[in-house]
């Protein structure tokens, strides 16, 4: 039987999001049992937020011009899983620091141009996004929990020819999908003057922030875990606990939409993830409240990602889309995921995970005075 469009979506959504679920535990462990220093960690771990500072817009440039984004996302798949060779090749530094850029070059390219064709064929009901997004959410858990399980019986190199083979899958997947036509070729109406209204420019700030205090959390938390003792399937779970934490909320965003402007979810997402990143640098030797914390993804990512989506969705035209996912993958996953690892990588071994994740909720008071500020007139009601 045949697949539908959006079922296909979802079936990429799960290899992708498979991969960050291999890549962001564990590759952290693996590069600290290869000898590197935080330091260096943090800015190898950096070099995927430089990559979706840069290659995002040119990409999304690109696939707008020419009205097929299908073709990028192959292509980009296929040289990511090229890239990701060079570090069965080496435990070099600087190799390896050449290896990453190599794969998150490409691997950047992808999402954004995913992200706009799925909304292309949810055009009429943009509050269904969550529904195909939590494929993602499933294909991230199964990895970790996966991975982790494995990881406590196989040595850590290991984790290499994981990650090569979800890539293998990620491309395989990426050949079944259909290109959209909304949106796709002409002329696209130009962005600049709506980028610079207050209310898109206070959005994309807050998303840079939102990104900065995630940024200790997606580089360190599992070292984080470690050394507070706690196991590599442990640290799966924990990891796991929060993206299904994340599912929940975006089964429950199409009613939540309903009831709740999207300016509300995101000061309430931002309020949350102040306490979440407290609770991870202060709390971290009580299994209870880090529990509490990565349930409270589901907002500080889940929700808050969802109103996002869907706050541009409403601002900008569907022949804008890529670009603006491009713009918003750079901004927030790109520069604010880079600033926040590298300074985690600064502020970690001399100041300490309290230190650390104290600024991370410092940031996110940031986002949400952003938000709070900005004229509630100028925000889409649902």
């Amino acid at each position: 039987m045949p697949v539908s469009p959006l079922g296909r979506l979802g079936v990429w959504y799960f290899f992708y999001f498979a991969f960050v679920g291999a890549f962001a535990p564990y590759f952290t462990l693996y590069l600290q049992d290869v000898g590197l220093s935080a330091w260096e960690i943090g800015v190898l771990m950096s070099v995927p937020q430089v990559m979706r500072l840069v290659a995002p817009n040119l990409w999304g440039l690109l696939a707008d011009h020419l009205g097929h984004r299908v073709g990028i996302v192959r292509l980009a798949a296929l040289f990511s899983a090229l890239g990701f060779v060079g570090f069965f090749f080496t435990h070099n530094y600087t190799g390896m620091l050449l290896a990453m850029a190599l794969v998150w070059f490409f691997w950047s390219a992808a999402l954004p141009l995913v992200e706009a064709m799925t909304l292309d064929y949810l055009v009429e009901h943009p509050d269904r996004y969550g529904r195909i997004r939590l494929w993602g959410s499933v294909g991230f858990i199964v990895s970790v929990m996966v991975i982790g399980t494995l990881l406590d019986y196989l040595p850590i190199a290991a984790l290499l020819w994981a990650i090569l083979a979800i890539l293998a899958s990620v491309l395989a997947s990426a050949l079944t999908l259909p290109d959209t036509k909304v949106g796709a070729g002409g002329t696209a109406p130009p962005l600049s003057g709506l980028l610079k209204r207050p209310e898109v420019l206070a959005l994309l700030a807050a998303c840079f922030f939102m990104a900065v205090a995630h940024g200790p959390l997606y580089v360190f938390y599992s070292i984080h875990l470690v050394d507070h003792g706690y196991g590599k399937m442990a640290v799966g779970l924990f990891w796991s606990l929060g993206v299904l934490a994340e599912i929940g909320v975006f089964m429950a965003m199409p009613r939540l939409m309903r009831h709740v402007s999207l300016r509300q979810i995101l000061l309430v997402s931002f309020a949350l993830a102040i306490l979440r990143f407290l609770l991870i640098g202060w709390g971290a030797d009580s299994p209870v409240l880090l529990v509490v914390a990565q349930l409270l993804h589901g907002v500080t990512f889940g929700a808050y990602h969802a109103a996002a989506m869907a706050v541009l969705t409403r601002w900008f035209d569907s022949r804008q889309q890529a670009r603006v996912q491009g713009i918003y993958g750079s901004l927030s996953f790109g520069a604010g995921g880079m600033v926040g690892g590298l300074i985690g990588g600064a502020a970690w071994g001399s100041l300490g995970a309290g230190i650390t994740y104290t600024f991370a909720a410092l940031c996110a008071v940031c986002g949400w005075w952003l938000v709070w500020r900005s004229p509630a007139t100028a925000w889409p009601v649902r």
